[in-house]
């Protein structure tokens, strides 16, 4: 096993994680100043899983005896619009599925297997993520503003019932 390259590898993908936990919090934050409260609930969830994926990662450096950087690289796409958030976020998914594919076949070609399994599993869940962005902008594209109306009206029942827009 070449420890170093898998090493490197990984911490791409902490790199990857961190961005888009970023990226997923900003949505959030304007999702919810924009009254979308299904949608910035969504990213606030997958914000926290794409956490977890950091944390399994960087347990993976450690134990390979490397260093986890946690400084990412990249920047934040500044997006208000629901269908642009959407289409970033799917796009985000996608390159991460592409990646981890990728990045799973040089581990297992340098007799890596448990770092191959790592990204295999997360690309089983990047997946799932994009299967849900997928349909919230076929529930868009579908349903047009019928539908963002609808994420408006569920923020105003929270409220109307105390439970929220303190």
């Amino acid at each position: 096993m070449v420890r170093e390259k898998s090493i490197k590898l990984l911490n791409l993908a902490v790199n990857e994680e961190l961005i888009t936990v970023h990226q997923y919090m900003y949505f959030h934050f304007r999702c919810d100043d924009l009254g979308y409260e299904l949608l910035s609930q969504m990213f606030k969830r997958i914000a926290i899983v794409e956490m977890i994926h950091v944390e399994m990662l960087a347990e993976r450096i450690l134990y390979l005896k490397g260093e986890v950087e946690m400084i990412p690289h990249g920047k934040i796409a500044y997006i208000a619009d629901p269908k642009g958030i959407l289409e970033k976020a799917y796009e985000m998914e996608t390159t991460s599925i592409n990646e981890y594919n990728a990045w799973a076949q040089e581990c297992g070609a340098d007799l890596d297997s448990a770092s191959k399994t790592l990204f295999e599993d997360l690309v089983k869940v990047e997946e799932e993520h994009q299967d849900q962005f997928e349909t919230e902008l076929d529930n868009l594209k579908q349903l047009g503003d019928k539908y963002l109306a609808l994420q408006s009206v569920e923020r105003s029942k929270q409220v109307a019932f105390g439970k929220g827009g303190d």
